[in-house]
Formats: structure tokens, sequence, C-alpha cells
């Protein structure tokens, strides 16, 4: 753990930051409906849930944790929706002080529990998570069924393309959907 980084609020002077490292960081094409952008942030910057936090060496944003109390029809559910470190940070614990003090403030707003969710191939993030007492609740399987009018991708990993901001929430909320989130780091 580096004690030269500091753990302060997200605030209006940090956004251009937060947002280039998370474009820098967050790979998008792993689930179709991720969408990182200005919204994204804002929305979350915007919460009165006191859950953004930015992890500074010296005036450089290293990382952040954007979580909120939004966890759809619960009340009393939060949401640690976003999490990255820079590359060259990684591995200095930055990450665990983050999703600690993000969970503090959302439990200290009466949260019951947080729900966040690690693509199934980001192990490094599954870790963080299970070290930070979070435990698997819920698999959720993307089915993809292709036209077959239209020819067959030379991969079978081809990337999906991205839903626009909200269309997530959208199908968690009619039921087509649960359990999915975005945390890379």
């Amino acid at each position: 753990m580096d004690p030269a980084i500091a753990i302060v609020p997200m605030g209006l002077g940090h956004l251009r930051q937060v947002l280039d490292l998370g474009h820098e960081v967050f790979d998008t094409t792993v689930k179709p409906y991720t969408s990182w952008s200005l919204t994204s942030v804002a929305e979350h910057l915007d919460s009165p849930d006191n859950a953004c936090w930015v992890a500074l060496d010296s005036d450089r944003v290293v990382g952040f944790v954007l979580g909120s109390m939004e966890f759809e029809h619960r009340d009393d559910w939060a949401y640690l929706e976003w999490i990255a470190i820079a590359p060259d940070m990684q591995g200095l614990g930055i990450a665990r002080r983050l999703v600690d003090i993000c969970s503090e403030a959302l439990f200290a707003r009466g949260a019951r529990r947080i729900v966040t969710d690690v693509e199934q191939r980001n192990t490094a993030s599954a870790t963080l998570m299970t070290r930070n007492g979070f435990r698997p609740a819920a698999t959720v399987t993307l089915f993809v069924r292709p036209n077959p009018d239209e020819p067959e991708p030379d991969s079978a990993d081809e990337a999906l393309p991205a839903m626009p901001p909200g269309a997530k929430r959208a199908l968690i909320r009619h039921g087509r959907l649960a359990g999915e989130g975005r945390v890379a780091r």
C-alpha cells in the first residue's frame, strides 16, 4: 500500500481524468450493454450518496470508484458499479482502499447489501471483490442469436456493440437481465 496516494471524494475537477482513465482501462466490448461515457460518470457525481472517490498521486487521478444507492427496485441495496486503477499503479492496494471507502459510505447511507459484478474472465477483479467481502450470488449468461442471413464472423469472440447509456438498467427493470454491472481494473 502506498500511503502517499490520497483517497478523496470525487469532485468536478476530477471529471476529465476519471473519464479518461475509464476509457484507458475499461473493455466495454466484453459486455454489449456496458457503456462508459460522460453521462455514466456525471450520473454518479450528481448522486447524494457520497460513494464516488478518487485516488490521487499528487494531482493525478490514478484510480476511482463510483457507487450509488440505486440498485433497481431495492431501496436498501447499493451498487458498486465502476472501479478502475491506472495500469502503472495496480498492485499497490489502491483498489482495496477504494472499495472499502465506497462500501463504508454506502452502508452509512443505509445499504443492507452492496452489489457489484465482474466479467467472467476478469480474475483480478473477482479476487479483489472476494477479498473485500463480496461473494458470488448469481450468474447470468448472455445468449446471442445471430441472423441466419448474415455471414458468420471469423472469430467466435466477436465483440458485440455497446448498448446506449441506460439500456442495461431498462433490461434489469423489465426482468431480462439480473446481477450484471461493470468492474474493470
